[in-house]
């Protein structure tokens, strides 16, 4: 080997090493960066002069199929995450067994201040605590069905939201597919241009789980899980209109709601047929249009039973057909063909309540009636009170079909309420185990800042042994020029 055969391989060796530093220093400083993948340099020997090395490129390292495990992890979490967060947030709102607060309780203390005036029916103070509780199992309620309303608002405002990202996304990855295929041809490194567009992807699939297909020229294709074409050569569009507040009695079906489209198109949202099957934004739809509904539903019937039981033809002499009862549909009797949203216009009957301008002896003598009439007769405090503890059949079906009491109605709420924030919080727990996994197992293919280390210190010694080869022949060439 002459000298200039060993200088030219010492400066192509310097030149690895070089590239090699600046590739570990990027591995180790992008370790916990999201969507990053370890690089590593790919070295050939020089096919110009036969000796030395040549830096053939960079190689970005990554698992398609663990990526697309820890996507569908992602998408089942933020699913469960906001499907928990609504069963958790209606369970607070209805109370549990043991809160004094809850609507099983505001009635238990309605039931008993009854039974307590109808022991000493003269007693002023006693029909006005029954119309204090009363007053407070309708508030109890409102409240509760204005907070099912709120959430459901919260979710239409939320899908608005979401899908403004998901079409801006989309578009910036068709910027990405565009730019990516130039830069290589122009001879440029595109890891980093690979590395945004996995995020960006990961983005996309956090609201909408989708399928990445590989096309030619480091291009890729997005398909939704439900068969949406999301990107091929250029992005889709969704549309959809805010509503903003939502009432109980807005739907998609009635056109009060919007629905969801893409490029003009209905897409379905729903049901195992739906095409943006999984995700946050599935989860979003499910609680506007499914688990609001249902959640308004069982407070009305809890709301329409004590309505009904209080419209009971004969329980009190004093009404007439056409009159309200105790409990009225903002003022007036129960309305069947309006039952959305009874839970939010659930009412005392002001003619009882003091603080309406009513008066609370009317709970003794009658809600119709003109005079107070005998003080001590509890005959219709009785009826009121035994009217709670009839069991009768709940209009619905929504807790069953068998005969109830008032009691058994609002337990049976409470209950389901329960029973389907516990559920809603295992799926929870078990995406979030299984998420956390997936995430190990992406890490542990990502980067080894130890393996890199030693990769580090290993280029340092090629670049001393190949900087000192330049030495040398400096050296060698000093002491020739001076013979």
């Amino acid at each position: 080997m002459n000298m200039s055969t060993a200088l030219s391989n010492a400066l192509s060796g310097l030149n690895a090493a070089s590239r090699g530093a600046s590739v570990v220093s990027g591995n180790i400083a992008n370790a916990l960066t999201p969507g990053y993948a370890q690089r590593s340099l790919e070295l050939a020997s020089s096919t110009i002069s036969g000796n030395g090395v040549s830096v053939v490129g960079i190689t970005r390292n990554d698992d398609p199929v663990l990526i697309a495990n820890l996507r569908a992890a992602d998408a089942e979490l933020g699913h469960s995450a906001a499907v928990s967060q609504f069963h958790t947030g209606f369970e607070n709102l209805v109370g549990s067994g043991d809160d004094t607060a809850s609507i099983a309780a505001r009635l238990a203390g309605f039931e008993s201040s009854l039974i307590t005036a109808a022991s000493l029916p003269d007693s002023d103070e006693r029909l006005d605590l029954v119309v204090q509780a009363a007053r407070d199992l309708a508030v109890a309620l409102n409240t509760a069905s204005e907070g099912v309303r709120q959430m459901r608002s919260d979710a239409d405002r939320t899908i608005s939201s979401q899908v403004d990202t998901l079409n801006t996304t989309l578009k910036d990855l068709e910027e990405l597919n565009a730019k990516i295929p130039a830069l290589r041809n122009s001879g440029g490194d595109i890891s980093s241009l690979l590395d945004q567009r996995q995020a960006l992807v990961d983005d996309v699939n956090a609201l909408i789980p989708v399928n990445v297909i590989a096309r030619d020229n480091d291009r890729i294709s997005l398909y939704s899980d439900g068969g949406l074409i999301l990107l091929d050569s250029s992005a889709a569009e969704f549309s959809f209109s805010q509503t903003g507040d939502t009432m109980p009695h807005m739907t998609v079906s009635n056109g009060l709601l919007s629905g969801l489209e893409l490029d003009g198109n209905p897409v379905r949202v729903s049901g195992n047929s739906a095409q943006i099957r999984g995700g946050a934004l599935m989860a979003q739809f499910e609680i506007r249009d499914e688990l609001s509904i249902e959640a308004q539903e069982q407070l009305d019937t809890v709301a329409r039973d004590l309505i009904e039981r209080f419209e009971t033809s004969g329980l009190d002499p004093t009404l007439t057909a056409t009159d309200p009862g105790l409990f009225t549909d903002d003022g007036s009797r129960f309305d069947a063909a309006a039952p959305a949203g009874l839970a939010l216009r659930i009412e005392l009957n002001a003619v009882v309540d003091p603080e309406a301008g009513g008066d609370s002896w009317k709970l003794r003598s009658g809600i119709g009636a003109a005079a107070s009439g005998d003080q001590g007769d509890a005959t219709q405090l009785q009826a009121f009170s035994a009217i709670l503890t009839t069991a009768r059949a709940v209009a619905g079906g929504t807790f069953g079909t068998g005969l109830m009491r008032a009691a058994d109605v609002s337990e049976a709420l409470i209950t389901k309420a329960g029973s389907d924030a516990h559920t809603a919080e295992q799926r929870l727990s078990f995406a979030t185990s299984s998420q956390l996994e997936m995430e190990a197992m992406v890490a542990e293919q990502g980067v080894d800042t130890d393996a890199e280390l030693q990769r580090m210190m290993q280029i340092e010694q090629a670049y001393a042994a190949n900087a000192r080869i330049i030495s040398v022949i400096d050296e060698l060439m000093d002491t020739l020029l001076g013979l």
